[in-house]
């Protein structure tokens, strides 16, 4: 057999292992998140919680006002809001103190959230049970904290609450909340049903106080702590609870530079994660923690924008060489990719909403094909994403 066609198959060979895992996980998840139904436990196994909302925020001085604001107006009668403010202006800050709101002060060297989070927490009395935690630009939906509290009297010690859009004012907002409203299927809704653990969002979070203040002093990433912040509580024997009726609105990015900032920081974290623990995982996996090998693979997979293009691209790869097995292998798994990714879409956007994302679909794949080549170092620096106070909720 001609050299360069056994290099050809057996480069194939490992593509379809890579990408052929990639795609049964996700459509596995995504015909299974058509099934969820939230369940809860029915009898209270311990009194509602003393909670504290944490709100790191870093140079947010134009959304912070309304967060804080809207975070106080929730209708539950045993919480505190805790601004952890860096890099903020004082006159913004003199404000927030006059609305009966706690608010600590930081400044490192290399600011993260992990480390804002662990310095407040150290500084707050320890008559908390539970951490909700949010970014500077989220807006909690009425009855949030009283629908996590509830879970939380119910027994669950960790709680991913529904982060929806807020904002869908460009081509490339629309396109980020679908993206969100994907993985709230897939992610949590699917992985649920199946029996494996939620995702954890990175904010929109609940937490019980103690466990959270313990895990979190293991975890000084600079990107992505939310990942690690998952495997430590899978490793802990704790599973997160995702509750679709607890609204988190998120802002959405507008503009194609923060996009790009963005998804490189997401890559960045996801791969940086992926060297640390892959190794990890097998040990894991054979002391019969299968959530936490499954959760790490899913750090090989590529971009969701991108996996539906590779597979196409390899298909006629395989229809100019005439090699019919792997026409009809990536010919089926392309289109199983977008049977997976169309069932995930929630129906409301199923109108003239989302041929804007469509028109910016061909910018953001570009964009994150380059971002793919631009990783190098960027889990060394804290990348800050900008919000605006121009948006409106929706």
């Amino acid at each position: 057999m001609n050299l360069l066609v056994i290099l050809y198959e057996v480069t194939q060979f490992l593509l379809l292992a890579w990408l052929g895992y990639c795609i049964l996980y996700i459509t596995t998840l995504a015909i299974s998140g058509l099934f969820f139904k939230q369940k809860t436990r029915s009898k209270s196994i311990r009194p509602l919680p003393n909670i504290a909302v944490l709100i790191p925020a870093y140079k947010e001085n134009e959304v912070i006002l309304d967060t804080v604001s809207q975070a106080l107006k929730q209708g539950y009668k045993q919480f505190d809001v805790v601004l952890i403010a860096d890099s903020m202006e004082s006159k913004i800050l003199n404000e927030i103190r006059q609305m009966n709101v706690t608010v600590i002060e930081v400044s490192f060297e290399k600011s993260t959230k992990a480390k804002a989070l662990n310095f407040a927490m150290n500084k707050l009395p320890d008559n908390y049970q539970m951490a909700v935690v949010l970014d500077a630009d989220n807006i909690m939906g009425m009855g949030a904290l009283n629908i996590m509290a509830k879970e939380y009297s119910n027994g669950f010690n960790a709680i991913q609450g529904h982060r929806t859009a807020k904002n869908q004012e460009t081509g490339f907002a629309i396109l980020d909340a679908i993206s969100e409203e994907m993985n709230n299927h897939i992610t949590c809704k699917g992985a649920q049903i199946v029996g494996l653990p939620s995702r954890l969002a990175g904010s929109g979070m609940a937490f019980d106080y103690q466990l959270f203040k313990k895990l979190m002093k293991k975890i000084d990433a600079i990107g992505g702590f939310d990942k690690v912040l998952e495997l430590e509580l899978i490793d802990s024997g704790n599973k997160v609870q995702y509750i679709e009726s607890a609204h988190i609105y998120d802002e959405k990015v507008s503009s194609s530079n923060v996009f790009s900032n963005q998804r490189k920081r997401w890559l960045s974290s996801q791969y940086y994660y992926l060297e640390k623990y892959f190794m990890k995982s097998f040990g894991k996996l054979l002391t019969g923690q299968f959530s936490y090998f499954l959760k790490v693979t899913t750090f090989i997979f590529p971009p969701r924008i991108l996996l539906p293009v590779i597979i196409l691209v390899l298909y006629l790869i395989a229809l100019i060489i005439g090699n019919n097995f792997f026409i009809l292998i990536w010919g089926a798994a392309f289109i199983l990719n977008v049977f997976a990714y169309t069932i995930s879409i929630p129906g409301k956007f199923w109108n003239s909403t989302i041929l804007r994302a469509f028109l910016s679909l061909p910018r953001a794949f570009i964009i994150i094909a380059l971002a793919v080549f631009k990783l190098k170092g960027a889990n060394n620096h804290f990348i800050h994403t900008p919000h605006s106070s121009k948006i409106k909720n929706e």
